[in-house]
């Protein structure tokens, strides 16, 4: 079959690899989609000693079930299914409270990442993929190229919002930062599930433009104005959420800047920004800000994401590329050419 393999420093190539045998517990997958993130332009920029040269990308997963092992109850040959972003053990303390986006056995502290596909274990961008029968949800009806990309560009926004929910009041402001793979799924997100005012944040004017049709109560450059235009909007107080789903310097800034006291900041792009802190006074961090590191999401989120994709209350901007195609795709979300999400179809 054709993989999408990680060959060395900022290299990516189609190579020929076995279809993957399944085990008792596992079902096959032939993939029908399979997004391409940020992420994957960090991976494989991580240098020519990074443990992941050699494997297959994708972590955005989804695809009609093509065999079953023997011990595998639920699924049939046909069913459309999306692949979990995180390969969760289901065992440990953490999941089975519910937090398996931080499995102690997957996701250890000091790791790169949690286990994902095509994060330490074979990924998605081929022609198939094995995966374990837990690590499936069903998709009904969806088309599996539409519905690849919420594994990590719906899920990710999904936790975080879930995370700030109770903040989230009818008399609320979000700020969402970026409207890229990420971020104009969690604006449609917010939209579709809560009554706050919504402001969002581009530098493309392509985007903004998207943001005013899909729910923003405001779209504006994220520029150097965009602080002064938001404390302006709420009465100098600031934002009650703050989402950053770029994380350059310029956007940590910014939300750091427009957060108000006792307000939230979700920072979730991987830009490689920070804030100085100070246990006191003095270093522009309002009182009272809560600040997390959001990374992946849960099953929980992930039913959610279907069931709100299902109901036509969300949507994935596609655009596809053949498997063949898949260097030209990298290039492309290198250079900033794709709007929304790249899929590649097998």
């Amino acid at each position: 079959m054709r993989a999408v393999t990680y060959v060395k420093n900022n290299t990516v190539e189609l190579r020929d690899k076995p279809v993957p045998e399944i085990g008792s517990d596992e079902v096959l997958i032939k993939v029908g989609g399979a997004g391409l993130c940020h992420s994957d332009i960090t991976i494989i920029g991580m240098g020519d000693d990074n443990p992941l040269i050699g494997g297959t990308l994708g972590h955005e997963v989804a695809g009609t079930v093509d065999k079953i092992g023997a011990d595998v109850a639920g699924w049939s040959a046909g069913d459309r299914a999306i692949v979990s972003l995180i390969l969760a053990c289901g065992q440990c303390r953490e999941c089975l409270a519910g937090r398996d986006n931080q499995c102690e056995v997957v996701a250890p502290r000091d790791g790169l990442a949690p286990l994902s596909p095509g994060i330490g274990s074979p990924g998605g961008m081929a022609d198939y993929i094995a995966v374990k029968a837990r690590h499936l949800d069903p998709i009904g009806d969806l088309d599996p190229v539409h519905a690849a990309p919420l594994a990590d560009a719906a899920l990710t926004p999904m936790h975080a919002i879930n995370s700030v929910r109770d903040r989230m009041s009818g008399d609320a402001t979000v700020v969402t930062i970026g409207l890229g793979g990420l971020g104009h799924m969690a604006l449609q997100i917010l939209a579709a599930t809560t009554g706050a005012r919504i402001i969002a944040l581009d530098t493309d004017q392509a985007k903004l433009k998207f943001a005013e049709a899909h729910g923003a109560d405001l779209a504006i450059p994220s520029d150097g104005d965009a602080a002064a235009r938001i404390l302006a909007e709420t009465g100098g107080r600031g934002a009650d959420v703050v989402f950053d789903f770029v994380g350059v310097q310029p956007t940590v800034n910014l939300a750091i800047a427009v957060v108000r006291n006792g307000g939230a900041i979700r920072f979730v792009g991987l830009g490689g920004g920070s804030f100085p802190y100070t246990a006191g006074a003095g270093d522009g961090l309002p009182w009272g800000v809560n600040i997390e590191r959001s990374y992946g999401g849960t099953r929980a989120d992930m039913r959610e994401v279907i069931a709100l994709a299902e109901a036509g209350k969300i949507a994935v901007e596609v655009v596809r590329y053949d498997l063949d195609d898949a260097l030209q795709a990298f290039d492309d979300l290198h250079n900033g050419k794709i709007a929304g999400r790249a899929v590649l179809v097998p």
